[in-house]
């Protein structure tokens, strides 16, 4: 499956962006999805993610609360609701797929990635 990720930009503090994530071919509901995100000079983070059905979602520990994973499988799209934005949210986001949610919660396994976009966050 090949994805696209889209909806980065600026924003400032305690602002909100919902990123989508948007998949070519037939099998999208057959994949769970994440998101991940990665700051210059850091390593990738896993931020959140959803089993095939949607009915089953995972998130980091630095954004509870405050982001939502959903998914609309008749558009092939994942989504990320992010609200009360934080400086520290500044990263590349990429979405990923994987026959299983647990290797997206593991940031293993992930059979195909997004190009990822830019948000940054203003204080």
């Amino acid at each position: 499956v090949q994805l696209q990720a889209s909806g980065g930009g600026l924003v400032q503090a305690g602002g909100s962006l919902r990123l989508s994530c948007t998949a070519s071919g037939r099998t999208f509901s057959s994949y769970a999805m994440g998101w991940f995100r990665q700051a210059p000079g850091k390593e990738r983070e896993f931020v959140a993610a959803i089993s095939q059905s949607g009915g089953t979602t995972y998130y980091g520990d630095s954004v509870k609360g405050r982001f939502t994973i959903s998914r609309d499988n008749t558009k092939n799209t994942v989504y990320l609701q992010m609200n009360s934005l934080k400086p520290d949210d500044t990263a590349v986001y990429y979405c990923g797929a994987a026959d299983r949610i647990g290797k997206v919660v593991q940031g293993t396994g992930i059979g195909s990635w997004g190009q990822g976009t830019l948000v940054t966050v203003s204080s």
